[in-house]
């Protein structure tokens, strides 16, 4: 697939989290950038948005896409053992929606690009970011983002999971690409003694858009401002604060 005078330009989007209005948002942009394809890292439905409105358009939309922990997390366990973040999707989890998500696999190779959730091995690990004494994630050492590519074919290597938009440079000039999240602009994990915390700074909706030109791969990492206020209203009838806050401010409580 190669657009015209020999450029390729593929959207990526992740961590869409069920928010339906924000994946709005990202299509629109998308389809004013020329994109040739688009492609998606998983964890598409969990939390307290519109799962149902969510799965509808991807469903529709037909993009390659990889399983991500939250969507592994829907279909391997019975409800009983689902965290916080699943248990809302269970009754949105029609036979359609379930064949979509036992079809999803744990990576995939399209046009040069490696895709994974959140490492080639793990969907669960991050890549590009590590928490750092305070648990606010950070750019993590060059070796430690090297390591997990070593024996990995592919130009580009896309990974999401943290929420985390970056792009960087491996040691061997390979372009390493989180294209942050569709969805949820922050989050935190209070279950450790320190707190792990992903914060933006801004509610946008995130994707990146890569270009290959001339054999060489670019990646622009956007933001795109959508009225949140349809989700943010489902945050709260939810009583989910994390959410409301993630979706009004780009940050989570202390």
């Amino acid at each position: 697939m190669t657009g015209p005078g020999g450029t390729l330009r593929v959207a990526v989007v992740a961590d869409i989290h069920g928010n339906s209005a924000a994946l709005d948002a990202v299509l629109a942009d998308i389809a004013t950038t020329g994109a040739d394809l688009t492609v998606n890292l998983g964890d598409c439905l969990s939390g307290p948005l519109d799962a149902t409105g969510t799965a509808e358009r991807l469903l529709g939309l037909g993009l390659p896409t990889v399983a991500g922990n939250h969507d592994r997390a829907l279909i391997d366990r019975p409800p009983e053992a689902m965290g916080s973040w699943e248990r809302p999707v269970i009754g949105c989890l029609t036979p359609p929606v379930l064949a979509w998500l036992h079809s999803l696999p744990a990576t995939l190779a399209v046009e040069g690009l490696f895709l994974c959730h959140g490492t080639p091995v793990s969907d669960t690990e991050p890549w590009l970011d590590r928490p750092g004494p305070d648990g606010l994630l950070a750019l993590a050492p060059l070796d430690a983002i090297d390591a997990p590519a070593a024996g990995v074919a592919g130009a580009v290597l896309l990974s999401g999971h943290t929420h985390i938009a970056r792009a960087v440079r491996l040691s061997d000039g390979r372009l390493a690409v989180n294209p942050g999240s569709v969805g949820c602009p922050a989050w935190a994990d209070r279950r450790g003694r320190v707190p792990v915390r992903a914060e933006t700074g801004a509610p946008d909706a995130r994707y990146a858009l890569l270009e290959r030109r001339g054999g060489r791969w670019q990646a622009a990492l956007r933001a795109v401002p959508y009225d949140a206020r349809p989700m943010v209203a489902l945050a709260r009838a939810a009583a989910e604060a994390d959410w409301d806050s993630a979706l009004t401010t780009g940050r989570v409580p202390a």
